[in-house]
């Protein structure tokens, strides 16, 4: 049988394409923005995408369908691997979410969570649809979408761009994604928007609440980007870095070397004084293989770098201490930060390795007042409950409690724990030490030239009690290492472990209890 005529379906489908609503577009386009399908098509292989719920139609306030009730959704293929994606449609009731388009949304969750397949969420508009939010009958059912969301996290990686406004429904969505960007100009993030905000709390409210940069710095967001194209290239190089599923073997690419010039001065970059700042992206730079980094939250916490990267074309999760940001301190949202990347590694089978250099933890009222106690402590129940192999590296300076949560030595059973040359590990530095334990003997020193003299002639005597090779003579590291011989410890060690360490625990239990 042969069609002359279009059939009545392909007629319905013609006419909530993007060419059969040219208004529509022309809009969008005049907002700087693409439209959902536009970015779709950008985002996945040619050819690979296949609608589900073209022809699904909500209504808005005025009576009128919603072509696909606001979110274009399906399957495809990024890079050769199958996803699930769903786009908000702004150019339809301003992306809102309308009961048939949540049941599209579920719909998606489902496949991506028999299929262990990634999902990826493009922004723009959206929300409840008010208009359906404000009948009972409606909405008292709840959203069971969110639950879905919450069951899919750690099973499938979920990412998320904001492209346009993203108030309410999309930040909270974009807030159970593993890695989320939002585009500079044209993105809004927050609980509510301006006149809620205002009518609430009598605030006013703009880009410096708002915006990607704001929301990035405070880590709600991952990362602010310039351009749409920027964002969708974000979440391809995050996807390209994890399996498609928690059971899925990891994406191991064809090894490619560090960055030459960074490689070259590694064993130069940790320089041996401890007060001497130095910038561990250069380190990481020299460890790992060259354009391999994805940054996880850059602008928060900035004390504390994590990322997911590769070594010798394996890949890993990277928690490093910053020395050029406060020294690398520990302060609650770098403990917060640390946590959050050995959580997603030991979701999705990801070896961590940490590389310390920090005076310690945060001390001081507002160290108290943000809550370190209880965030140390739940980056020590991360690594901790942690069953992927995890790597320790004593990069420099190792003090305190903060040594110990941040998997120092042995205290989280590493499968391999070394230092560098220029390592120091104690309970405090020696200078500090000095002032608690020797207070009577340099207070009865009067002078105060004499007073500091006498505390670095004391401070002198412990000077080589916490070097790395008197940690080694306690067996507190494996070896001691150059910087630029670490790399090919780890190459030698990615291939042979297991995603999951055999040993995961030492008592019947369902889980830990979350710090408050």
């Amino acid at each position: 049988m042969t069609y002359d005529e279009p059939l009545p379906h392909e007629a319905a489908l013609a006419a909530v394409q993007d060419a059969g609503r040219p208004e529509a577009v022309e809009k969008q386009h005049r907002r700087g923005k693409l439209t959902a399908r536009e970015r779709i098509a950008s985002f996945v292989d040619a050819g690979t995408f296949r609608e589900i719920g073209a022809l699904a139609s909500g209504a808005g306030p005025d009576g009128q369908p919603v072509p696909a009730d606001g979110v274009v959704c399906g399957t495809a293929e990024v890079d050769e691997r199958p996803i699930v994606v769903l786009a908000a449609d702004f150019t339809a009731a301003g992306g809102s979410n309308g009961a048939v388009g949540n049941e599209k949304a579920r719909r998606m969750c489902e496949i991506a969570a028999s299929r262990g397949i990634p999902v990826v969420m493009l922004m723009d508009g959206g929300g409840h649809r008010i208009h359906e939010g404000l009948d009972a009958k409606e909405f008292a059912i709840g959203v069971d979408v969110q639950h879905l969301h919450t069951r899919l996290s750690g099973w499938v990686p979920m990412v998320g761009a904001i492209l346009g406004p993203g108030f309410g429904a999309p930040t909270l969505t974009a807030s159970l994604c593993d890695y989320v960007v939002a585009v500079r100009g044209t993105a809004t993030v927050g609980m509510a928007p301006p006149p809620l905000v205002r009518a609430a709390t009598g605030e006013v409210i703009g880009d410096e609440v708002s915006g990607p940069d704001a929301q990035a710095g405070w880590g709600n967001i991952d990362l602010a980007v310039d351009t749409e194209e920027e964002a969708l290239d974000a979440l391809r190089c995050y996807l390209d870095t994890l399996p498609a599923n928690a059971e899925a073997p990891l994406p191991v690419r064809l090894a490619s070397p560090p960055r030459r010039t960074a490689a070259a001065a590694l064993d130069d970059t940790v320089v041996a004084d401890p007060r001497r700042a130095y910038d561990v992206y250069d380190v990481i730079a020299g460890l790992v293989d060259e354009d391999s980094e994805v940054d996880l939250r850059p602008a928060y916490a900035t004390s504390m770098v994590t990322m997911l990267a590769r070594i010798d074309g394996y890949p890993v999760g990277i928690v490093a201490n910053q020395p050029a940001a406060r020294a690398g301190m520990l302060d609650a949202a770098a403990c917060a930060k640390a946590s959050r990347l050995v959580s997603l590694c030991d979701a999705f089978g990801i070896p961590v390795l940490t590389l310390i250099d920090l005076p310690g933890l945060a001390v001081g009222v507002e160290a108290e007042r943000s809550g370190l106690g209880r965030a140390s402590l739940r980056m020590a129940a991360a690594y901790g409950g942690a069953t992927v192999p995890l790597f320790t590296v004593v990069a420099r300076k190792g003090y305190g409690g903060g040594y110990v949560m941040m998997s120092g030595g042995r205290t989280f059973s590493p499968e391999l724990v070394v230092a560098w040359p220029h390592a120091e590990t104690a309970v405090m530095a020696a200078e500090t030490a000095v002032e608690l334990v020797f207070k009577r003997d340099l207070d009865a020193t009067a002078d105060p030239a004499e007073r500091a003299a006498r505390k670095r002639e004391i401070a002198a005597a412990f000077d080589d009690r916490a070097s790395a090779v008197r940690g080694a003579e306690g067996f507190g590291y494996d070896a001691i290492i150059r910087p630029s011989e670490t790399r090919a410890w780890l190459a030698d060690l990615l291939p042979t472990l297991p995603r999951h360490r055999l040993l995961q625990t030492l008592t019947p239990r369902r889980h830990a209890v979350e710090p408050l």
